[in-house]
């Protein structure tokens, strides 16, 4: 049922299907019944907080005035974000990928119609708030800090919970898989103590292919962001990641390359919430 669900919210996206207010409503109850399956007789309070405001959606775009090619990009994004929470709510059939000695884990596992994803797993010192203030409120500064991704631009906002962006990661070391570049629509949410940040690729008109670079492709995408149950002030940290980095790369080598990324990337952004600190501390003084 679940992949029948996702191309009924995909079908509506189209612009001769979009004014049909009885398929969007199909859509936004079809999402629900398969949430509430996920959710199971005791669901976790990220999956409850997501599902009731998913309710939301329809009427709330409507309200606001978007135009077609805004609803467009909201419906996809809110579509990323539902089927990375399925995915992140299997918990069965996932294959360890690598841990490091400080206890980070990436796992993966190959899905029908997606191939294989994966998934980060650790523990940060700083609270899902600061995490969701860097990563989101700071989204275009994140090449100043993260070697593996040389820009990120916001090409549009679509009100508070929906951007379109262009990325263009760096070559990686002996250039064993060259730059690539992405455009993506991404679905935020803060829903309690609980962040997301969800997305997948897109098309979008200020962004056409660039001569030279390979245009990549992701999604579902998600990184979830909740307190740690023994300390609240920590963060357990989960991202999902689903690429397509095209062109004639081995499969060994792409599961390494995406493998390592993911630990990378959580030992840059330790070292640049660090660095944070010691800047407020330094203008405290």
């Amino acid at each position: 049922m679940l992949p029948a669900t996702f191309k009924l919210c995909a079908g509506i996206s189209y612009r001769h299907m979009r004014n049909m207010t009885c398929l969007r409503k199909n859509a936004v109850v079809a999402i629900h019944h398969e949430l509430n399956k996920l959710a199971g007789p005791g669901p976790s309070n990220w999956i409850s907080q997501v599902r009731r405001r998913s309710s939301l959606l329809s009427s709330r775009i409507e309200e606001e005035g978007y135009s077609e090619e805004d609803m467009s990009y909201v419906k996809q994004g809110e579509d990323a974000l539902k089927k990375a929470i399925s995915i992140l709510s299997e918990q069965d059939d996932w294959t360890i990928e690598t841990v490091a000695a400080n206890g980070d884990k990436v796992l993966s596992k190959v899905l029908p119609d997606i191939g294989k994803v994966f998934k980060l797993e650790v523990v940060l010192e700083q609270q899902p708030k600061s995490l969701y203030e860097e990563l989101v409120g700071n989204m275009e500064q994140m090449g100043e800090w993260n070697p593996n991704v040389k820009e990120v631009k916001i090409l549009q906002k679509i009100g508070q919970d929906t951007m379109v962006t262009h990325e263009v990661s760096a070559e990686t070391p002996g250039n064993v898989v060259g730059p690539r570049d992405f455009v993506s629509v991404r679905c935020t949410k803060r829903r309690g103590s609980t962040c997301f940040l969800a997305g997948m690729s897109t098309q979008h008109p200020k962004m056409p292919e660039q001569k030279g670079v390979v245009r990549a492709e992701n999604g579902p995408t998600c990184i979830v962001m909740k307190p740690c149950a023994e300390d609240p002030n920590k963060t357990q940290f989960t991202w999902l990641l689903s690429i397509d980095l095209k062109g004639w790369i081995p499969k060994t080598i792409i599961n390494r390359v995406l493998s390592q990324t993911q630990v990378d990337f959580a030992n840059h952004l330790r070292d640049r919430m660090a660095d944070n600190v010691s800047m407020e501390m330094a203008h405290a003084c």
